[in-house]
């Protein structure tokens, strides 16, 4: 990690003075000011409460669709579908991003936070606007699902909230972009900025594009709402709205990669291979990751067949090739910094040796692997605009989803709270135990949850409908891997609510520090007669990442095939 050792260097002046509201973390020696603290307590504990309303909504929605069970009635399970979306998707992804975003450009920079008047705005309007839609969207006003189509209309408060939310993160990233402003000004660290720094800014970039396009959308569809303007175009919403849905998704994989690198650093000491490279990678999400969004709009009249040739299956590699950099540079230098201390025996000792008691390390891990192997794949290979004009009301759609967003960017914040709740809280988790198996239950359900979803929609089952029976058109295996998702569910659902109880036990009962140092998870130790730096020298030191990539390429080039093998079977070449 590029200036990592500025992380333990004594803190600069605006930190250090007489009076200065800040601290030094008697384990990590980093200095936190203790404004920044303040606010990525704040926006991590809204994040966990409303991971929490979503994750409940989750086993609902799911026992619903398994048959078996059939939880909801029609009216409640397209209100919870709402509600699971907004919270799920948005609301827990937004306040522990503007949480990742306030400790990237403080605690690594040695910096102090901007302004907390700004911070507490953002908050605060954050917060109200959260709120708001939940109530309204409880209260049946907003039975819209989350896309909320025109001409389908809800309660005005349910825009007005989503608004608020926009702005409100809005004014977080403003807050981010000047503490990064002056901590330049102030020369709090030398050199470029820490990768992990490097990857917010991109996901902060990104946010502000993402957000835009939710102010833009929403109020005019608020002002119609209230009756004072006419109804937008549907088309047109639709275009927009997706500028919202589908790219503050890629905020998520933008800071989810930041957090990687942080990970690993922390857990292994791992330095990036090729740090150039991986900025270059940034670089490329923010150039083409939005414009991955345009498979939601393929069948939409309003949108030429060049531009959807294009997005799909040009602009679309060029972002997939910035997560193909990451998904080979993270375990590399995971690799590059395990055989440095000695564990380099054979192509895969690395692996056995890695800090998997770490739940901060295994989280992580976990979500690189159903990241990449589950949501990579499928995300690609379904958002190839033949293929998807095909499968995209059907569940192998929505199987992508708990891979990249919840496998992939839950994990990956959840193994970040493992040590941010210790250095911002000051106190040690309880049930270490527990701890250190939450990440493989959450992560183990979500991938029953994810294939489940797949072998379901590739047997025809329609997603978003309550009436999964379809007058008895799916046959016994439909429902069997329904039942796999169900039982996926409640597995995930009770690693999400194990995390939720770690967090607030945690907070509630800890062991306080008190000044001494925090009880480590666990690193990777260093074997007598290990290479050390030298190690660098030995080009083909990677040879087991390397392995495992080419198994992913061929796991790869497996399902796409397989999946035009299936779209030839429904459209015969003649």
């Amino acid at each position: 990690m590029s200036s990592s050792s500025s992380l333990h260097a004594p803190l600069p002046a605006s930190l250090a003075a007489p009076g200065a509201k800040a601290r030094t973390c008697a384990t990590t020696g980093l200095g936190v000011c203790l404004t920044a603290q303040r606010f990525i307590k704040l926006n991590a504990v809204a994040a966990v409460v409303f991971l929490l309303f979503g994750g409940i909504a989750a086993i609902l929605l799911a026992l619903t669709r398994w048959q078996a069970v059939h939880l909801l009635r029609a009216d409640w399970f397209y209100r919870i579908l709402t509600f699971h979306g907004l919270n799920m998707l948005i609301f827990w992804i937004l306040f522990f991003e503007v949480a990742i975003l306030y400790f990237a450009c403080t605690v690594p920079l040695r910096s102090r936070l901007f302004s907390s008047k700004i911070a507490w705005l953002s908050f605060g309007m954050m917060l109200v606007g959260a709120v708001m839609t939940d109530v309204v969207i409880l209260q049946g006003k907003a039975d819209v699902l989350m896309t909320s189509y025109l001409p389908l209309l809800a309660h005005p408060l349910f825009y007005l909230g989503i608004i608020l939310m926009a702005v409100g993160t809005l004014i977080g990233v403003f807050n981010f972009f000047a503490t990064l402003y002056i901590a330049r000004r102030d020369r709090t660290y030398e050199g470029s900025v820490p990768l992990v720094t490097f990857g917010a800014t991109a996901a902060a970039i990104i946010a502000v594009v993402t957000l835009l396009h939710g102010a833009i959308v929403m109020i005019p569809t608020f002002t119609f709402s209230m009756g004072w303007t006419a109804q937008p175009d549907p088309m047109w919403y639709r275009m927009i709205w997706w500028g919202l849905g589908h790219q503050s998704q890629q905020v998520n994989v933008c800071a989810m990669v930041a957090v990687w690198y942080l990970i690993a650093y922390l857990a292994t000491g791992a330095k990036p291979v090729n740090e150039t490279v991986c900025r270059g990678a940034f670089v490329l999400y923010i150039l083409f990751i939005n414009l991955a969004s345009a498979h939601h709009l393929l069948v939409d009249p309003g949108v030429g067949a060049s531009w959807k040739i294009w997005n799909t299956s040009y602009a679309m590699y060029l972002a997939v090739l910035a997560s193909m950099i990451h998904g080979f540079t993270v375990p590399a230098s995971v690799e590059m910094a395990m055989r440095a201390k000695g564990h380099g025996r054979g192509l895969f000792g690395w692996v056995v040796a890695l800090p998997w008691r770490n739940p901060a390390f295994s989280a992580a891990a976990l979500s690189v692997v159903i990241f990449g192997f589950v949501g990579g794949i499928t995300g690609v290979t379904l958002g190839t605009q033949q293929i998807n004009i095909i499968a995209h009301n059907i569940r192998r759609i929505t199987c992508h989803f708990p891979a990249t967003l919840v496998g992939g960017t839950t994990l990956a914040f959840m193994g970040l709270a493992y040590y941010v709740i210790p250095l911002m809280f000051r106190r040690d988790f309880i049930w270490r135990g527990a701890a250190r198996l939450q990440p493989w239950l959450f992560g183990g359900g979500l991938l029953l949850v994810s294939l489940g979803m797949s072998f379901a929609g590739s047997l025809g089952v329609a997603r978003r409908v309550y009436d999964i029976e379809h007058a008895g058109v799916y046959g016994p295996a439909a429902h069997l891997f329904l039942g796999i998702m169900g039982i996926g569910a409640i597995i995930a659902v009770v690693g999400l609510l194990l995390f939720v109880v770690l967090c607030v036990g945690t907070l509630l009962a800890g062991p306080r520090q008190n000044g001494r140092p925090m009880s480590n998870w666990g690193v990777a130790q260093e074997l007598p007669g290990a290479p050390g730096e030298a190690i660098h020298a030995d080009h083909w030191a990677m040879k087991g990442t390397i392995v495992l990539t080419l198994v992913f390429l061929l796991c790869f080039a497996v399902y796409y095939f397989a999946n035009w093998k299936a779209l030839a079977d429904v459209w015969p070449v003649r």
